[in-house]
């Protein structure tokens, strides 16, 4: 598979709907495989929509070198081209001196050629000198060509054009000009998920607008020639993620337009571990039975009122939850298994308090909004008497608060969790969490919870702490 890597000089400079209309563009003709550097699981949706595959998640944070190159491998399997998303800047990462968690680790780790999406509005000659920055503040990122983005006539394109290719060295692969039809919807954590956006009749015709756009500017065999097979070989994660043993139970996932943050990765990792996977609707549906449940993040408070009508479901939540069958809940997931989520007044112009019942698993109520939490997080999760050390992330506008005697199985060294350190909160084999883990670096913990032999011995740690 030859790959690519689309970054930016920035956030806000373009390069989600760059990449999704190069995606959108080559799916046409070729199998496209797509990754997105970093936790957003948002960008993701979008670019599966466009390829018809799951998308994958790249953190040289989080993720081992193993991990990194076995993810890589099991998603090439059957591409014929692989496209690489950034995350914000090129080099914006965990912290000011090293590359740790940026585009920049990326596409040093994969040796990838790298195009990097400059936001060119008002700037023509100083273009250059951006790029030529770029290349400067790390040789060992293979910047190979430049899409402008945002552009103005035709008379600041040539300016911009001729200044980088005469001063970087490299080309101008596309100039794309400030169009509506590039908009995307927004809201407060991100983009619109596009399982949401699908709602929306004319959600589709935005998306063919935004690939037809791009190709209308950009150079897309050139784009084609700079790929280069930089597919690491198959390793004992890329063998674990493809196997398939006979499934002894199932899981089901909650997957509609309230959750939908999930890693491209999670059903084959439950896969491998020998579950079926059904997904259903908290939203719609009533509970399916399964051995176990995951509830994903996502916009809970978007639909709190739909939740909350869906009487049957929450109540049915709550019974396997009392009869201890394993249930795995993150960020969005967290706050449907607490008690209540309260709409505060004056978000999102809401006059008064909203306060609608959910599913009251966990002894704690959700208000929305809460302050803004996003961060990478570290530390140590003890279930069933056994440690799991891991790394992930959080990113939330809520707040929990959990009643006093609340048990907690993680102990963050970084990052916040639902309440000074503390996350992870239990209730028999109910684990729920503010912190996001990737399933191919936290596969112990999935294997704990959905384990053949949980049965009605619960996840609780022996010496469980509250708070």
């Amino acid at each position: 598979m030859k790959s690519f890597l689309i970054s930016g000089d920035r956030s806000g400079a373009g390069k989600t709907s760059i990449t999704l209309g190069l995606a959108g563009l080559l799916a046409k003709d070729a199998v496209v495989q797509t990754y997105k550097v970093a936790m957003d699981y948002i960008d993701t949706s979008y670019l599966s929509g466009v390829t018809g595959r799951p998308s994958y998640n790249l953190d040289t944070f989080v993720q081992t070198d193993e991990e990194l190159a076995g993810l890589f491998s099991y998603g090439a399997e059957g591409a014929d081209i692989g496209i690489v998303e950034g995350v914000r800047g090129l080099y914006e990462g965990r912290d000011s001196f090293t590359d740790v968690g940026s585009t920049a680790a990326i596409a040093k780790r994969f040796s990838l050629p790298t195009i990097l999406v400059i936001d060119a509005r008002s700037i023509t000659r100083s273009a250059a000198a951006l790029v030529k920055g770029f290349q400067a503040f790390d040789p060992d990122v293979r910047i190979k060509g430049v899409i402008l983005n945002n552009t103005g006539g035709g008379h600041h394109v040539t300016k911009a054009t001729e200044a980088i290719e005469h001063y970087c060295g490299i080309p101008v692969l596309g100039a794309v000009p400030r169009s509506p039809e590039m908009d995307l919807s927004m809201r407060h954590l991100g983009l619109v998920p596009f399982v949401e956006g699908m709602r929306d009749p004319g959600f589709a015709k935005t998306i063919d607008g935004i690939i037809r756009h791009v190709g209308a500017h950009v150079d897309l065999d050139a784009i084609k020639a700079l790929a280069e097979d930089v597919t690491p070989q198959p390793n004992n994660i890329t063998a674990s993620l493809a196997s398939r043993p006979a499934a002894s139970r199932t899981v089901a996932i909650a997957f509609d337009e309230a959750f939908t943050f999930y890693y491209g990765e999670l059903e084959a990792v439950l896969k491998s571990q020998g579950c079926d996977v059904v997904r259903f609707s908290p939203l719609h549906d009533t509970l399916p039975e399964a051995d176990g449940y995951i509830f994903g993040g996502g916009y809970p408070e978007m639909f709190a009122e739909e939740l909350s009508k869906n009487v049957l479901m929450r109540e049915a939540v709550h019974a396997k939850a009392k009869d201890g069958v394993p249930i795995y809940a993150e960020c969005g997931g967290l706050m449907y298994l607490t008690r209540s989520i309260t709409l505060k007044n004056g978000w999102l112009g809401r006059e008064g308090d909203a306060v609608y019942p959910m599913c009251g698993i966990f002894a704690g109520d959700t208000v929305m909004p809460a302050g803004k939490t996003l961060r990478y997080v570290e530390g140590t999760a003890v279930l069933a008497g056994k440690s799991y050390p891991f790394k992930g992330h959080e990113f939330h506008y809520s707040g929990v608060s959990m009643d006093a005697d609340s048990r907690f199985l993680y102990t963050l060294s970084r990052g916040t969790g639902i309440i000074d350190g503390k996350d992870g909160v239990v209730f028999n084999n109910a684990l729920g969490s503010y912190t996001h883990l990737m399933p191919v670096s936290a596969e112990g913990i999935l294997a704990e919870i959905f384990g053949e032999e949980r049965g009605k011995q619960y996840i609780k740690a022996d010496s469980p702490q509250t708070l």
